[in-house]
């Protein structure tokens, strides 16, 4: 689940293979985004509030436009599960990490992969790798953004 910045509304996502979009005034559903084939699993949302990145066991990331619901693009590249994301401060990349072992980090507009780490998740110390959010985003801002992970980019 995740907040727009306004706090307005929120974002939830659901095993359903769907994501939904709720009024927090009114405690309404606004819309549901439709367009994953498995469930899903995590969801971030950029900071200036106007779309969100969702994650899902079929292996992909979707941005969506929060005001119409439309899917904006896919981003495909982890060979498994994709559990959590987060998005940059700047709202140009985002972050996942799977079930693969792997964090990637993303460029959202073009869907393009920038770097990825080495197969490091899940661990022992670190479970099913669930809870990958919060290590993506210490890898990233410890690594200086691009250290710790091997570069994508042409």
């Amino acid at each position: 689940m995740a907040l727009t910045p306004d706090g307005k509304r929120a974002v939830s996502a659901s095993i359903d293979k769907t994501l939904k979009v709720w009024d927090l005034e009114t405690g309404r559903v606004l819309r549901t985004l439709e367009g994953h084939s498995a469930g899903v699993f995590g969801v971030a949302v950029t900071p200036d509030g106007k779309r969100a990145v969702s994650t899902s066991e079929d292996q992909t990331l979707k941005v969506w436009d929060l005001d119409s619901g439309r899917a904006l693009r896919t981003i495909e590249g982890h060979s498994g599960c994709v559990y959590g994301v987060a998005v940059t401060s700047d709202g140009k990349r985002a972050v996942s990490a799977s079930s693969d072992g792997t964090l990637k980090v993303w460029d959202i507009a073009e869907a393009a992969p920038l770097h990825e780490t080495g197969p490091v998740l899940p661990t022992p110390d670190t479970g099913s790798g669930r809870d990958v959010e919060d290590v993506a985003v210490r890898a990233f801002t410890q690594g200086g953004g691009s250290s710790q992970f091997e570069d994508k980019t042409p």
